[in-house]
């Protein structure tokens, strides 16, 4: 009948806490941001346009691809924008303008908008789009080459470039402090530990970042470290770095509270978190120490995110007690 009304029905969950996706954005952005300001402080005016182009990047490939699939413009959300800040953090200031793209592309459209969008992605996106990077152009992102023409006022060897060639016993040139405060080179926003240390934190306390995924991890990184350090000869030069240098250098902590803790790619449940956690820290101390490339982390947290699903089948056992015939 043409009075009948009709109700529309959606499935659950019918409650919402009132959080935003652009919310969570921002605040990763507010975390990352003492990271990348102390990296053009160190590296100058091109490390400040590298994060912009990517950032800028980053939500036109977003903005292009929704067009092209005639879907609703969703870079309002600010989650191509955080993906660009976080690639531009991983990239040295001398990044070519066109890898700048061609990286903004295969992290937004190759991981993330084919997979559907926000959500649906099973990897985390600027993971997936340094590993094409560093498999296609690897020099360019060896940052002693790139960074060579940089007067930085101190040595500017790459610490886990300096060790993987010359041995471990090159990580004594840099102390704890040096590495705090960024007296290192690396990428744009990974070179100031401090900063990332607060930055994370700052993710965790606003409940964007589960603690177990960054403590897991980093407790994974300083214990196979540790365990490899065992088989120093004493009175030699040490065969392998501590867990202070492989915590503080390259992409650990920014691995630790930007890319492992990605929603999407992460598993839900708090063992598996952890496990994860763990399993991505033993993976980056054993590729920086026994594989060919000089930083795990990129890689870790692929195979890690290739094996979420499997850990989230790990749960806890239900309360109560079975009843047969129930």
């Amino acid at each position: 009948m043409g009075t009948d009304k009709k109700l529309v029905v959606s499935h659950a969950p019918f409650w919402h806490n009132g959080s935003r996706i652009s919310t969570r954005n921002i605040d990763i952005m507010i975390a990352a941001a003492l990271p990348v300001i102390a990296g053009i402080a160190r590296f100058g005016p091109t490390a400040l346009g590298v994060v912009a182009l990517s950032i800028g990047m980053a939500m036109l490939w977003e903005l292009l691809l929704n067009k092209a699939m005639k879907r609703p413009v969703s870079i309002g959300d600010l989650d191509a924008a955080a993906i660009g800040l976080v690639l531009g953090m991983l990239l040295p200031a001398s990044a070519p303008w066109w890898l700048i793209v061609v990286g903004a592309f295969v992290a937004v459209v190759v991981g993330k908008m084919i997979y559907g969008g926000i959500g649906g992605n099973p990897f985390s996106p600027v993971a997936v789009a340094m590993a094409v990077l560093m498999l296609s152009w690897k020099l360019l992102l060896d940052f002693d080459t790139a960074l060579l023409n940089y007067n930085l006022g101190f040595k500017a060897l790459y610490p886990l470039g300096a060790v993987k060639a010359f041995g471990a016993s090159y990580a004594a040139d840099w102390s704890a402090r040096d590495l705090l405060i960024g007296r290192q080179t690396g990428g744009v926003g990974s070179v100031f530990g401090l900063g990332l240390i607060l930055g994370g934190v700052y993710l965790v306390l606003r409940g964007h970042v589960r603690w177990q995924i960054p403590v897991s991890f980093l407790a994974g990184v300083a214990v196979t470290a540790a365990l490899f350090t065992l088989g120093n000869a004493e009175g030699e030069l040490p065969a392998y770095a501590g867990p202070v240098f492989h915590l503080l250098t390259g992409y650990t902590l920014i691995g630790a509270f930007f890319l492992l803790p990605e929603t999407s790619s992460r598993p839900v449940n708090s063992l598996p978190l952890i496990l994860s956690g763990l399993l991505a820290g033993v993976l980056t101390v054993l590729i920086r120490n026994t594989g060919a490339w000089v930083d795990g982390v990129i890689f870790a947290v692929l195979l890690v995110n290739v094996a979420h699903p499997l850990l989230d089948m790990i749960r806890p056992r239900p309360l109560g007690k079975v009843v047969e015939n129930a």
